[in-house]
């Protein structure tokens, strides 16, 4: 039965009110609604002398448990990560309820815990507590690893260990290789560059080579493919075997005329040999035998191109003639073009295009049709000696200048149109590709008389090799592609290494009858 507030005293009313309450909600005794809240309770306040239970029901002195407030938003703060709750580190011991707990651990929990601080701080952690660091519920190895501490506040600590056998100076091994396999593929990639490619500054072998006339606009040195080295020395040509060193004589010429040109067949079985008469004779190089002779030119020939069948030859009346030694006449066309003596005459690998140079500065492409240049150059200030196709791009084009030029020229035939310019500082007397790799070497006159090795297309120096006394008048490769042979007005002829082979990518070495020494040959 209820009675009305006002019929009671204050005080009375009030513990009736309690009571009831309390009745309906079954609460403690000594408990009122007013105390009763949603609270968080953090670990901390479980560490005190009263468990949570005696907080809730303790005196009014008790102090009112944190409160944590709830958003929307996780900012994750490592600071106060509670590592201790996944067994990663030592709980830092606030009490003997703690250190009594640690002693009560289950073994299996105990040697996780320690394989798993092994595995994430090293291997200082893996070491158990002593009794002494349990009983004193505090070590160093703990304070240093709590969570709490302001100055390791990091979860992971990375660190580089030496091996135990290493000595000072050696190298910490990188704290971010996850395998060996790591260490052993950065060991791969720091591996030293591949050294540069040496090229003797000496040659291998020199061939004294009398009356070698120094003259620029004669073309007197040529090499077959059947390795047989071919050289015109005043009226005589002689032949000298890579193979077997062994010097023919194949012709002379007679008191009356004079070896202007050499040139061999593409399969190295013919030589023709220009004359200073003008006249053009066709020899069979392993009979020693004249095959024919053609005429055509007015005064001397001073250079030959071959391309398959076609025989071109320039000459100093200005003429360039294109001879098929297939039919009986002397020549089947003449390119007209030149407005001085034709020194330079070279057919593109692919028989398409023949390039001429002349001692009137002019460089001019030619093709197997037309009789009047389809592409001309002027860019040079001097005799157009020094020409080369390039084998590894199609139309691409060397030239070099003489004395008053200095220059090697790059020109693209396809598209009529110059392509760089390098001042070489010294008159340019030839040039040549190598077949195996993109390097041309070029030989000098006035005045530094050297022969230069040149990458392409930046056109670094690789070589600079020296030897010759006078003007390097004279250049032929070998069929193989990696040696070169000059000639000079010293009357000598210098072999040098200087490409690498196609397959190995290494200078060839000097073997047997290659290396013996200087020799004559006539």
């Amino acid at each position: 039965m209820d009675y009305p507030m006002e019929a009671y005293g204050a005080g009375e009313g009030e513990d009736r009110e309690q009571s009831r309450v309390a009745r309906s909600l079954n609460l403690p005794v000594g408990m009122s609604r007013d105390a009763l809240h949603l609270d968080t309770i953090t670990r901390r306040s479980w560490q005190g002398s009263k468990s949570p239970m005696k907080q809730m029901l303790g005196a009014a002195s008790t102090s009112s448990p944190t409160r944590t407030s709830y958003s929307d938003r996780f900012i994750p703060s490592r600071s106060s990560s509670n590592l201790s709750g996944f067994a990663l580190l030592d709980r830092s011991p606030s009490g003997a309820n703690i250190a009594q707990s640690n002693d009560n651990r289950e073994d299996g929990g105990a040697a996780y815990s320690m394989l798993l601080r092994s595995e994430l701080f090293g291997q200082e952690a893996s070491s158990p507590a002593t009794p002494v660091e349990k009983s004193m519920g505090t070590g160093s190895r703990d304070s240093m690893r709590s969570p709490k501490s302001p100055t390791n506040r990091n979860l992971f600590r990375f660190k580089s260990e030496t091996k135990p056998n290493a000595g000072a100076n050696s190298m910490p091994e990188s704290p971010y290789a996850l395998t060996p396999t790591d260490s052993a593929l950065s060991g791969a990639t720091m591996s030293p560059r591949k050294a540069p490619r040496k090229i003797a500054r000496s040659p291998y072998k020199v061939l004294d080579a009398p009356a070698l006339q120094d003259d620029f606009y004669l073309n007197l040195v040529d090499w077959s493919s059947h390795n047989v080295l071919a050289v015109g020395l005043g009226t005589c040509v002689y032949l000298w075997s890579a193979c077997t060193s062994k010097v023919t004589k194949l012709c002379d010429l007679g008191p009356t005329d004079s070896v202007c040109s050499v040139g061999w067949t593409q399969r190295g079985t013919y030589l023709a040999v220009g004359t200073n008469l003008g006249e053009v004779q066709l020899w069979d190089a392993t009979k020693c035998r004249k095959v024919r002779t053609m005429g055509g030119h007015r005064t001397r020939v001073g250079t030959l191109a071959w391309s398959s069948h076609i025989l071109s030859s320039g000459s100093r009346d200005r003429n360039i003639l294109q001879r098929d030694v297939r039919v009986a006449d002397d020549f089947v066309s003449k390119l007209v073009g030149h407005k001085s003596e034709v020194c330079g005459l070279k057919w593109s690998y692919d028989d398409r295009e023949l390039a001429s140079g002349g001692n009137d500065n002019q460089l001019f492409v030619w093709n197997q049709q037309s009789t009047q240049p389809v592409v001309k150059f002027s860019e040079h200030t001097a005799a157009v000696k020094a020409i080369a196709w390039s084998p590894h791009q199609h139309g691409l084009l060397a030239s070099g200048g003489g004395t008053a030029d200095r220059c090697i020229r790059f020109w693209n035939s396809a598209t009529s149109t110059p392509l760089n310019c390098y001042d070489t500082g010294s008159q340019v007397c030839n040039l040549v590709w190598s077949k195996n790799v993109n390097e041309l070497v070029s030989t000098h006159g006035y005045s530094q008389n050297q022969i230069i090795v040149w990458r392409y297309p930046t056109m670094s120096k690789l070589a600079t090799l020296t030897g010759h006394t006078m003007r390097v008048l004279y250049l032929a490769i070998s069929p193989d592609g990696q040696t070169i042979v000059t000639g000079a007005g010293d009357e000598t002829l210098r072999f040098w290494n200087v490409f690498p082979s196609p397959k190995s990518q290494n200078a060839v070495r000097d073997t047997g009858v290659w290396s013996l020494g200087r020799t004559h040959i006539r």
